[in-house]
């Protein structure tokens, strides 16, 4: 599963893939993969550094 972060509100999600609409802000938005592919934030399993 991925870690998804929608771009126009920020709301953030564990799936497979991105809902079509944000479940948050109810718009058809990017979202954009912040899932952790490296050591320093495995446990995390997000990446913080991805606004």
């Amino acid at each position: 599963m991925a870690n998804w972060k929608c771009g126009n509100c920020g709301y953030e999600l564990v799936a497979d893939q991105p809902p079509e609409k944000c479940p948050s802000c109810k718009e058809k938005c990017e979202f954009l993969d912040n899932t952790c592919y490296t050591p320093d934030c495995e446990y995390e399993g997000k990446d913080p550094r991805i606004k």
